[in-house]
């Protein structure tokens, strides 16, 4: 197995640490970057564990292939150590977003925990996990689920194009995360389609955790957004801040951070680089001098 090269900022016993010492109640969140598209969001003392990929099962599978999915970033935390969580969300059912070896660890630590997963991939979930967690929500395109105080709209991503099963249900799905006086879009994986900026936009989104690793038919996955896609929608429904992921996780299906740095340069998009276990809190929005309803009026 190869070395990984980028070690976290933060991981194990020190990433935990931070976590513990941030959790308080007052009016801002903060976010911890856990590779891939997994993040951790911090609010009002809850937790919010969006799309984890917390082991090596797709190393482990893809051994001796010629996409060996071995990690250029090494485990920040082992999932059994998060032990605080109330919600976890998948946005489909692609291992590095809903992972057996992530979630079962994760369900025994955290036995009054909350899954949310696309409806339409519900019996694929239970079947993949080889278990039917009670505490499961399904969202379809368009739906809300409101839970400890977070209020979670699914909105139709394409992996690819829009897939949806024989009862019209949306199979992959991003979420915008409402809370407080906040909002937060996780994505998922997608590409660019015609309803993505338009279903978005009135959400007034503060945060957009968008994916850029492109796509390539040689890698042989389903793509996603590129650098400057991810920069232009950031741009285009009015983000506050976009956050990049789905990069630096697996040498065959990544894309140099740079790209996506001068793209939204280039197009006036603030944006936030995080390192693998690095914290993001929601009060450098006001530090930077950015407001919300500058960018609404602009709209």
């Amino acid at each position: 197995m190869l070395k990984a090269a980028i070690e976290p900022l933060l991981r194990d016993g020190a990433l935990l640490n931070d976590i513990a010492t941030a959790n308080r109640s007052d009016h801002h969140f903060r976010l911890w970057w856990l590779g891939q598209s997994g993040f951790l969001l911090q609010w009002n003392g809850r937790h919010f564990l969006l799309d984890p990929y917390l082991s090596d099962s797709l190393a482990h599978k893809y051994a001796a292939t010629p996409t060996p999915h071995v990690r250029m970033t090494p485990l920040p935390v082992k999932p059994e150590k998060l032990n605080f969580i109330d919600i976890i969300s998948s946005s489909h059912i692609h291992t590095d977003h809903l992972d057996p070896e992530t979630l079962l660890p994760l369900f025994e630590a955290n036995p009054q925990l909350t899954l949310l997963i696309p409806d339409a991939e519900r019996d694929a979930a239970e079947r993949k996990l080889s278990t039917r967690w009670a505490a499961t929500l399904g969202l379809d395109q368009g739906g809300s689920q409101e839970i400890h105080g977070f209020r979670i709209t699914a909105v139709a991503s394409a992996h690819e194009k829009v897939e949806l099963d024989s009862r019209g249900r949306c199979r992959f799905l991003g979420y915008v995360i409402e809370f407080g006086d906040w909002t937060i879009y996780h994505s998922g994986d997608t590409v660019w389609h015609t309803a993505l900026a338009e279903s978005l936009r009135p959400f007034r989104i503060d945060v957009a955790l968008l994916p850029i690793n492109g796509r390539a038919p040689e890698r042989g996955v389903a793509g996603n957004l590129n650098p400057q896609e991810a920069a232009r929608l950031g741009r285009e429904i009015n983000a506050r801040i976009v956050i990049p992921c789905h990069y630096d996780m697996f040498a065959f299906n990544t894309a140099p951070v740079e790209d996506f740095v001068a793209a939204a340069r280039e197009v006036g998009q603030d944006y936030q680089v995080l390192r693998c276990g690095e914290r993001w809190e929601s009060s450098q929005l006001a530090i930077s001098g950015i407001r919300k309803q500058s960018i609404v009026a602009e709209s």
